[in-house]
């Protein structure tokens, strides 16, 4: 958890490897320094499942390693092509966050035309924090902000290790965004009381159909935001689709430490609950389509077009190239 957020993941891992081999006395043939960073890419990928994003970047840094070892003459110019390319995916990772927001904020606008102003909840962290920078869902914020058209963004804590309150909240205090911190267990209330238009979340994994897999409680709020007739969208660039799972319930879950829940501060500090207790304690959920009004992506909004409530992500992509 150094290192979090599905986009700040894969640039992250990508970037350590660039590093790694940028500075390494490799003796070998061109093919043989592919096979190196493509097995390096395979171990990353093995330490978080969920997110899509990490194995998104591996596979496509393994395509190009692999195509530059045809006619690359030695090593070097195999581990040159991927520092290359890998401090290029951190450029276009803030360009596409802030195709995410402007997207978003423009979309929200037009579904919500009767408010002057627009209050938003989301959770979790989805910013300058979780991805190369901007953000994904609090772009959107950014981009309503900016815009002049956000009254207030509601930020849940985000048990149990409080993405919401220690880095949400940060950003958008640093960014003086007029903002609101909930614990999550108030979410339904604040939206029984009117207080939020819209609910913005990232994704860890979005399948075919559009079942987004993200941080825990975000299935709450999603049944929440329908009982209460409040929009749900999820934001997210297209690197956390994943074409290859037809629904939801195939994507893994990770689980995470039971000191999260057994101890405060995220599981940090003392231990809070009684010993002997067993935990449940898994890092995300899976909301299923029908319950997401739309989905944000750099290329554009993806909307429903299937009577079941699912998305046609895939057509939407094809012309979307």
């Amino acid at each position: 958890m150094v290192v979090r957020g599905a986009p700040a993941i894969a640039i992250a891992a990508a970037l350590a490897l660039a590093v790694e081999v940028s500075d390494l006395d490799f003796i070998g043939t061109p093919g043989e320094a592919a096979s190196f960073v493509s097995k390096k890419l395979e171990y990353l990928v093995s330490s978080r499942p969920t997110a899509v994003n990490l194995s998104d970047a591996a596979t496509k840094l393994q395509t190009l390693v692999s195509k530059a070892a045809e006619t690359a003459k030695d090593s070097k110019a195999i581990f040159q092509a991927y520092i290359e390319a890998a401090e290029t995916m951190l450029v276009d990772d803030v360009a596409d966050n802030k195709a995410i927001g402007s997207h978003g904020a423009e979309f929200l606008q037009r579904q919500l035309a009767n408010s002057e102003k627009i209050s938003v909840l989301t959770h979790c962290n989805t910013g300058s924090l979780a991805t190369a920078g901007y953000g994904t869902a609090l772009g959107v914020i950014r981009a309503l902000h900016s815009g002049g058209v956000l009254e207030k963004a509601f930020c849940t804590e985000t048990r149990p290790f409080n993405q919401g309150s220690r880095l949400t909240a940060f950003e958008l205090v640093h960014e003086k965004i007029p903002a609101t911190l909930i614990a999550d267990s108030a979410a339904a209330a604040l939206m029984k009381q009117g207080h939020v238009k819209a609910v913005i979340v990232g994704a860890d994994r979005i399948a075919a159909n559009g079942d987004t897999a993200n941080k825990i409680g975000t299935y709450n709020l999603a049944i929440s935001a329908k009982h209460h007739s409040v929009q749900f969208y999820v934001a997210a660039p297209v690197t956390s689709i994943d074409l290859s799972l037809p629904s939801g319930d195939e994507i893994v879950i990770e689980e995470r430490s039971p000191k999260e829940l057994l101890n405060s501060e995220g599981g940090l500090g003392k231990q809070v609950a009684a010993s002997g207790i067993s935990v449940w304690n898994p890092a995300f959920d899976v909301t299923p389509a029908n319950l997401i009004t739309a989905i944000i992506t750099e290329k554009g909004v993806i909307t429903k077009t299937d009577a079941d409530g699912s998305f046609d992500i895939k057509g939407f992509l094809q012309p979307a190239k």
